[in-house]
């Protein structure tokens, strides 16, 4: 059973930094694509980043782009995601998604889901 665990999330001030992982088990981690989406309070979730298995392809929405960084240790089964200069509209619940097949923006496309974690930036 493939299990995904998000760590790193917490209460910043805008224009600070944080960094999110995500430690994923239960098979082979270079296998999966990864991304992370977010969810603010009564929305839809959203897409921020994904990474293709290799780390060589990374993608990001436009709201991040030049902000966030999603990075892979494929030795340590392990995503990342920095995110600096940080605004109180990235707070948001925070969840990493893993898919054999899947590098893109659409949640539909991943299988494999972890619970989230929260970000609150404060203005």
């Amino acid at each position: 059973q493939v299990q995904l665990v998000e760590s790193g999330g917490g209460l910043v001030q805008a224009g600070g930094s944080l960094r999110l992982s995500c430690a994923v088990s239960g098979r082979t981690f270079s296998s999966f694509a990864m991304a992370w989406f977010r969810q603010a309070p009564g929305k839809e979730r959203d897409f921020v980043a994904t990474i293709s298995r290799s780390g060589e392809g990374t993608y990001y929405a436009d709201s991040v782009k030049g902000r966030f960084t999603i990075s892979r240790d494929n030795a340590k089964n392990t995503v990342y995601l920095q995110m600096t200069s940080l605004k109180p509209e990235d707070t948001a619940v925070y969840y990493c998604a893993a898919d054999l097949t899947a590098y893109s923006s659409n949640s539909r496309s991943y299988a494999h889901w972890g619970q989230g974690t929260q970000v609150t930036v404060s203005s």
